[in-house]
């Protein structure tokens, strides 16, 4: 038997991209007919697509849960449009005031947190395999997003890849709703805890990889981060970006993404 990476070897680049991207889209066709025409999802679609370039030409922040958030003085985006993600909500008493948009993709953090994030008074975006652990409710919109597939949605009605990362996700929502330039802040691109990326883990004290100790904190469940598939995705929307003439930068103090052209924070005020 010829093994895969044999083949893969002798295989032309394209034609092996194509028969890769036909084996998960195929892959993924049980999923389509509810990501598309369950009632739930018809009704996440409608608003979604009325939130089509609503923010054209203004600037957005996406907020990134890493450390750095310690040394950023969050409190001059109170008058700013925002997309806060995951448990960023942790930050709000602290902060004062709430994000304009929050963004949640990944199953173990929905699973374990749904009692406060459905609490959250702001418009939220989830995936659409959470519906299991939440259902609808005011202000909340289901997206299609994907593990496999590699892609920039312009439109994010239909399907979304996540890129490894919740902040790509944002990219694609902030793009969809027109904002001219995004602006990275917390996003630091760097994590104490090793090993093996996706891996699922149970937290065994503090969390020392994000702005507070109780975010993955004792007996959390979470998932190793895939900062190659992290970085492959954010190339993808840097130059999708670009092509349309917008701008992403990235004022995370002291990151380590170097993607995205850096901006000193407080320059942006």
């Amino acid at each position: 038997m010829i093994k895969k990476a044999v083949v893969k070897q002798i295989t032309p680049v394209p034609l092996w991209n194509l028969v890769r991207n036909t084996r998960t889209a195929i892959a993924r066709l049980p999923e389509v007919p509810g990501a598309y025409f369950h009632p739930w999802r018809k009704t996440s679609m409608a608003h979604i697509a009325s939130l089509k370039n609503i923010h054209h030409g203004q600037r957005a922040f996406i907020i990134g849960n890493g450390p750095s958030l310690k040394n950023t003085d969050l409190k001059k985006l109170k008058t700013e449009y925002t997309f806060g993600m995951n448990r960023f909500y942790l930050m709000f008493p602290e902060l004062g005031f709430l994000t304009t948009y929050f963004v949640l993709v990944n199953d173990l953090v929905i699973e374990q947190c749904a009692g406060e994030i459905r609490s959250l008074s702001i418009p939220r975006f989830i995936s659409w395999r959470a519906r299991r652990f939440i259902q609808p409710v005011d202000d909340l919109s289901f997206l299609y997003t994907t593990y496999s597939g590699p892609k920039f949605a312009q439109d994010v009605r239909g399907r979304v890849w996540e890129g490894a990362t919740v902040t790509y996700v944002a990219l694609q929502l902030a793009f969809h709703m027109g904002f001219e330039q995004v602006i990275l802040i917390g996003v630091d691109h760097n994590f104490e805890t090793k090993g093996e990326p996706n891996k699922t883990i149970v937290s065994g004290g503090d969390d020392p990889d994000h702005f507070h100790p109780a975010y993955f904190g004792k007996g959390f469940r979470w998932q190793l981060p895939d900062l190659e598939t992290s970085e492959f995705a954010y190339h993808m929307a840097r130059k999708a970006y670009t092509r349309a003439g917008r701008q992403v930068l990235d004022a995370t103090v002291g990151g380590r993404l170097d993607v995205f052209p850096k901006v000193p924070y407080d320059s942006l005020f």
